[in-house]
């Protein structure tokens, strides 16, 4: 289901009782895209504390909450968001398991800076006892073939024979993963899932978040659903959806997303897909001119 319309708007009119398992969202950074309107930061950070209010009012005690966040970015400085939304969080009780960094290849060449290449995924969750499936997301182990080399097991596998857990970068390179969550790619114009949103949420970020945090049947809720791929993840994975989205075009393009995703032709990035070798294109190599 989808919203076209403002997300306290919309929890305004649900019952404050446990709906969500799941809560996964990129709110906006107020940076000034075109999809927001950029405010001063105390304005931002009230109204973000309202909208989490609501919602964590409606999380399942055995519900997570996943805020995906970048930098906010004045005159050239910059301010993590995260920073600023951990205590909003911990005030509205939640506990922090994971702070996840996903690092990707491409973005802006910053001049008077280094250029960013990172954002945060913060995992909370509402109690103790809470959905966590890690054989579902287990990575190949980097040495499978590692046996105990003393005691009761020696000579014994020493792996998990499904995997290692993915830690918590996350950079998906050449099929290995770890808590850095590296290189799932950025959706950028030449990405399966490019559309007009222009700070598109890539649906191999959500897959995982989706198959370790929630179960079928289970209830994801993003607030700022832009073009949907939150609920592309949750249809992929037999997951429900719900999303709210202001603006018209992109609930639009959510909608068709959705549908082809139910339809079994949507165009994504799997999460779980390896990484292009870069040292393979022809554009790795040294131009002549350079050498000369």
């Amino acid at each position: 289901m989808l919203w076209q319309g403002d997300a306290e708007a919309f929890l305004d009119r649900l019952p404050s009782s446990a709906l969500f398992d799941l809560i996964v969202s990129s709110p906006p950074y107020n940076i000034g895209k075109p999809y927001e309107r950029k405010t001063a930061l105390e304005q931002y950070e009230a109204w973000q504390a309202r909208v989490l209010k609501k919602i964590i009012e409606r999380l399942s005690p055995r519900g997570s909450l996943c805020w995906q966040v970048g930098n906010y970015v004045s005159d050239n400085e910059i301010l993590p968001l995260d920073i600023l939304f951990h205590p909003i969080l911990k005030g509205l009780g939640l506990k922090l398991r994971n702070r996840i960094i996903w690092t990707f290849g491409h973005g802006l060449h910053t001049k008077r800076r280094f250029s960013g290449r990172y954002e945060v995924v913060l995992w909370y969750t509402k109690s103790d006892e809470y959905e966590f499936n890690l054989d579902a997301v287990r990575v190949p182990a980097k040495y499978p073939g590692k046996r105990h080399f003393r005691g009761p097991k020696q000579g014994m596998l020493s792996c998990n024979p499904l995997g290692k857990n993915p830690e918590d970068v996350w950079e998906f390179p050449l099929m290995e993963i770890d808590d850095v969550w590296r290189n799932i790619p950025n959706v950028k114009s030449n990405h399966p899932e490019k559309t007009g949103h222009p700070c598109q949420f890539p649906v191999g970020l959500v897959e995982r978040l989706i198959l370790a945090l929630s179960k079928p049947g289970d209830l994801v809720f993003d607030p700022f659903a832009g073009v949907g791929s939150a609920g592309v993840a949750a249809l992929l994975h037999d997951r429900r959806f719900w999303g709210c989205e202001m603006d018209a075009d992109y609930v639009d393009i959510a909608r068709d997303r959705l549908e082809s995703t139910i339809a079994g032709d949507v165009p994504f990035r799997s999460h779980a897909k390896p990484l292009y070798d870069h040292e393979r294109s022809t554009l790795a190599i040294v131009p002549a001119e350079w050498k000369s």
